[in-house]
């Protein structure tokens, strides 16, 4: 069962300029739904609050397991 969403659905800045846009939402949960903003009625992906920190540091470099 996903969450329910906490605040709006934000553009990511890290879009681009030509309609490839990611948009982003904090979940009941603490966690994120990510979805696209091309198709806001359709799928998402729901990240628990740990997966989401987890996957941010990943991005940043942040990640202490990486090689």
């Amino acid at each position: 069962m996903k969450s329910e969403i906490a605040t709006p659905f934000r553009k990511s800045s890290h879009s681009g300029q030509n309609g490839n846009c990611v948009e982003v939402a904090r979940t009941s949960t603490d966690g994120r739904a990510v979805r696209d903003s091309k198709r806001p009625k359709g799928p998402r992906i729901d990240f628990g609050g740990a997966a989401w920190d987890a996957f941010v540091q990943n991005l940043k470099g942040e990640d202490s397991t990486s090689c």
